[in-house]
């Protein structure tokens, strides 16, 4: 199964560190789109895996209606997120089913991740015991795996710039292989906006990310 994280899209709730250079409302609609895109990325890496839907997982407001949007569009699975802090949510999108199966887990603002890297890392997990997109920032954007400890998840300093170093020290405790295909960034300051459009532009209006019940967007548009 392939899953994702995303926070129901609340102005000054989602994406606040970009507020400073978009405002509430803007940093929000990005966040819609990071989302979106997201999902027809994991969406079409599944359907290409012949897989089962993916199941994303909800926070904020579980009845967003963005969230019911998105279920209509990609035909995905909804649950939301326990209480906690983020281990304690990425440990509960791992616990199930009883017996150990490969899953991986991905945030929403990881935008140069496509269905092609999605693949290599489900391919990896046929000879690892994990597999990780480490992010620039020192964090990671996508997690798979095969088996499950409570180590990968407890006492991580999230949100810091040494959550991959101190996963890889947990793995390496655990004695686990693990695979790294490639380095990710995600979109996380206004510093970072210009490479986003810059991405954007390459791919061409017909791959920029599709705006909440349209089919092509016309234009990027933060508001």
């Amino acid at each position: 199964m392939i899953q994702l994280f995303a926070k129901a899209p609340l102005p000054g709730q989602a994406k606040t560190r970009l507020i400073p250079a978009l405002g509430a409302a803007g940093a929000a609609s990005l966040h819609r789109r990071l989302v979106w895109r997201a999902l027809a990325t994991t969406s079409e890496a599944s359907r290409r895996l012949g897989l089962g839907p993916v199941r994303l997982w909800t926070a904020l407001d579980h009845h967003h209606p963005f969230f019911a949007e998105c279920r209509r569009a990609f035909d995905i699975e909804l649950a939301p997120q326990p209480e906690g802090d983020l281990g304690r949510r990425m440990a509960a999108a791992f616990a199930e089913p009883a017996c150990p199966a490969p899953r991986l887990l991905l945030g929403s603002d990881c935008p140069a991740v496509t269905p092609e890297l999605v693949m290599r890392c489900w391919t990896a997990l046929a000879e690892r015991d994990a597999v990780f997109l480490p992010a620039e920032d020192g964090g990671y954007g996508l997690i798979g795996l095969w088996r499950r400890d409570a180590a990968l998840f407890a006492d991580m300093p999230w949100g810091g710039d040494a959550v991959m170093v101190a996963t890889r020290q947990a793995l390496t405790g655990l004695g686990w292989r693990w695979s790294e295909p490639a380095t990710v960034w995600d979109l996380d300051r206004p510093a970072e906006l210009p490479r986003l459009e810059a991405l954007w532009a390459r791919e061409g209006s017909a791959h920029r990310p599709l705006k909440m019940g349209e089919a092509r967007p016309e234009a990027l548009d933060y508001s």
